[in-house]
C-alpha cells in the first residue's frame, strides 16, 4: 500500500511525536504556553486495543472513519474483523504504523477532501481528538459531513467537564530526543461540553457511557449529509488545505 501525503500541517511536523510512536512509548506531552502539560498516552496508543477500545468497536455501525488514528490500534483491529475501515492521521509515523499492523490509512486532515465524504457509517473521535483543531463546533460540523444521513459519532471525552481551547505544543519531556514541535490549535472537552456543542448543532444524543476511567459520548447525525467542500472554518488553516483530493471511495489508495 502506498499513501498519498497532504501539505504538512502542525502536529506533523512534530518530531517527538513521531519519534515517541516509532519507539512505541513517551514520555511525551501537551504543552500550553504557560507551562502546564499534559500527558499523552504513547504506551496504550502503541499496544494492542485493551477492552473498552474493543467495546467502543462494537459500537460502530457500517464503515468506520478513524479520525486521527494514531499508531493504527483501532484501524488494524476493525480490518482483522473484516470491517471496511480507514485511518487518517496527519503524522507520516502514525500512518506507517497503522499500515504495518494491517489497517487502512492515510496521511490526512480531516479538513481535507476524504475517501467517502457523506457515505461514512461511524466516525471515531478517540484518545482526545475531539480537540482536533482547536474548535469543537468545527470539527462537529466537518464530521457531520463525512457521515452518511443518521450516521454515528462516538467521541472520547474527559472524566472531568471542561471546555478549554488552547495552543499547544508535543514535547519531550527531556526535550532531548527531538525537543518541541510547533504550536497549533488544540480543544480539552467533557461530555457536558461535548454535549452541549452537538445539541446546538443538531445532533441527537445516543449514548453517554464510562469504562476503565475513560469516558466516551455517542451521537447521530440528524442531517442529511453531503459531499460539500471542506469547510471553511478558523480550524482549517491554510496549511492544512489538500494538495491532492483522495479517489471517493472509501478505502485508501492501493
Amino acid at each position: 500500500m502506498r499513501t498519498r501525503e497532504a501539505t504538512a500541517v502542525p502536529w506533523a511536523a512534530a518530531d517527538p511525536y513521531s519519534t515517541a510512536l516509532r519507539a512505541g512509548r513517551g514520555p511525551l506531552f501537551l504543552r500550553r504556553a504557560d507551562g502546564w502539560l499534559l500527558p499523552l498516552e504513547v504506551e496504550r496508543w502503541c499496544a494492542r486495543p485493551d477492552g473498552v477500545d474493543l467495546d467502543v468497536l462494537d459500537r460502530c455501525e457500517g464503515t468506520v472513519l478513524d479520525v486521527g488514528c494514531g499508531p493504527g490500534r483501532l484501524a488494524a483491529e476493525l480490518a482483522a474483523r473484516g470491517r471496511t475501515a480507514l485511518g487518517i492521521d496527519v503524522s507520516e509515523a502514525a500512518v506507517e504504523q497503522t499500515v504495518r499492523l494491517g489497517g487502512q490509512a492515510l496521511r490526512r486532515s480531516v479538513f481535507e477532501p476524504l475517501p467517502g465524504e457523506g457515505r461514512w457509517g461511524t466516525v471515531l473521535l478517540m484518545d482526545g481528538n475531539v480537540g482536533i483543531g482547536g474548535d469543537p463546533r468545527a470539527l462537529l460540523d466537518r464530521s457531520a459531513r463525512l457521515l452518511s444521513p443518521g450516521g454515528l459519532l462516538i467521541a472520547e471525552t474527559l472524566p472531568v467537564d471542561v471546555d478549554e481551547r488552547a495552543e499547544v505544543q508535543v514535547v519531550d519531556a527531556t526535550e532531548a530526543r527531538g525537543g518541541t514541535g510547533n504550536p497549533f490549535p488544540w480543544a480539552r472537552l467533557g461530555s457536558p461540553a461535548l454535549s452541549r456543542y452537538a445539541d446546538r448543532a443538531g445532533w441527537g444524543a445516543v449514548d453517554q457511557w464510562a469504562a476503565g476511567g475513560r469516558c466516551f459520548v455517542a451521537l447521530r447525525s440528524r442531517t442529511a449529509s453531503s459531499r460539500a467542500e471542506a469547510p471553511k472554518s478558523t480550524a482549517v488553516i491554510s496549511s492544512q488545505r489538500a494538495a491532492k483530493p483522495s479517489a471517493e471511495r472509501p478505502v485508501a489508495e492501493r
